[in-house]
């Protein structure tokens, strides 16, 4: 098989992986701060801890990739994209919940389907390192978001709080998720150029089957594993 050709796509979306990682690097740095705030598990504040070294390391390779693929130029960060805000007149362990929720439980969860998807067809040596890394480090990601929150369900001072914050908000979290990975009704699938996915690239139709698994594998189980009552968003569906 010849050399896999990089396209100003598979330049733009490493480019976009980088952004993300410094995102999720951001968020895992703020959980460490707010579990340390709440006196959570020593534990806990660890993994969050690694977590954010593991996102700043993905970042690195992410970038790797990006120059390799003939890709110049620093990246431009929307600042204000790294900050996690905390709810007014809310106590931290509510933050806690849907930071847990959103980028854990939800986000990691369905990133493990999503780069396993995006290695399948990868050959460039360059991006498939990357993209081993970067599976191997969200299986423990999405363990820590499922770990975690079922340790805020059963702590005594405010498990009840959490678990009724998690049941009424959750449906709306689902129904983000939904909209950020979901096809728009009546889209188009398009078919992707074989030497992007060489660089670890998928059809975007695919980032809506993939989430739809994970709604039916992965998030409705689990949940329900912890005793969640929701109505649970619809699945994404295909235009």
């Amino acid at each position: 098989m010849g050399k896999a050709e990089a396209s100003e796509r598979v330049r733009n979306e490493w480019l976009r992986r980088v952004d993300a990682e410094y995102r999720s690097t951001a968020a895992a740095a703020t959980m460490a701060l707010w579990l340390v705030q709440i006196a959570a598990s020593p534990d806990l504040v660890r993994a969050a801890l690694r977590i954010a070294r593991e996102e700043l390391e993905h970042a690195t390779l992410s970038h790797l990739v990006y120059v390799a693929a003939g890709g110049s130029g620093g990246l431009e960060l929307d600042r204000s994209a790294l900050e996690m805000p905390r709810t007014a007149g809310e106590p931290v362990e509510n933050d806690v919940a849907r930071l847990c929720v959103d980028m854990f439980c939800m986000g990691e969860t369905v990133a493990v389907r999503l780069f396993g998807e995006l290695r399948r067809r990868c050959d460039v040596p360059v991006a498939r390192r990357a993209l081993d890394r970067i599976l191997r480090d969200e299986v423990g990601h999405r363990e820590f978001g499922w770990t975690l929150l079922g340790w805020l369900l059963e702590s005594p001072p405010y498990g009840a709080r959490v678990r009724a914050l998690v049941e009424g908000e959750l449906d709306a979290s689902l129904d983000r998720i939904r909209a950020l990975y979901g096809m728009a009704p009546g889209a188009t699938p398009e078919a992707l150029p074989r030497d992007d996915a060489r660089w670890g690239l998928m059809p975007a139709a695919r980032y809506a089957d993939l989430l739809r698994t994970a709604f039916e594998r992965d998030y409705v189980p689990r949940f329900a594993r912890l005793g969640i009552q929701t109505r649970l968003a619809r699945p994404p569906v295909r235009g």
